[in-house]
């Protein structure tokens, strides 16, 4: 018996093969490109005017609609890179 590790295949080679790299870096522009296009609707009024009164604590509207558009661009950008990744996944599937 040997108390010696196996070696592991390498991991990047999955990762460079889904184009991972890619994907993520489509996810981030268009999720940043949309919490950017919907936070300035709704800070500058494109649309019209917040039908609302409300308050807001602490850090006023523009805060509120920041950290709102922050989580937006986060999940959006998770979405569209595991769409995308999904998609070459199966590209892969079908050519093997």
């Amino acid at each position: 018996m040997s108390d010696e590790v196996p070696e592991r295949p390498p991991g990047s080679g999955l990762v460079q093969a889904l184009r991972v790299p890619r994907n993520g870096a489509v996810g981030v522009a268009v999720g940043v490109a949309i919490a950017v296009s919907a936070y300035l609707a709704r800070v500058f009024e494109l649309l019209g005017p917040f039908a609302g009164t409300r308050e807001y604590p602490g850090v006023g509207p523009e805060g509120w609609f920041l950290i709102l558009a922050f989580v937006l661009a986060t999940s959006t950008a998770l979405l569209v890179t595991s769409v995308l990744t999904v998609i070459e996944a199966a590209r892969l599937a079908r050519r093997l």
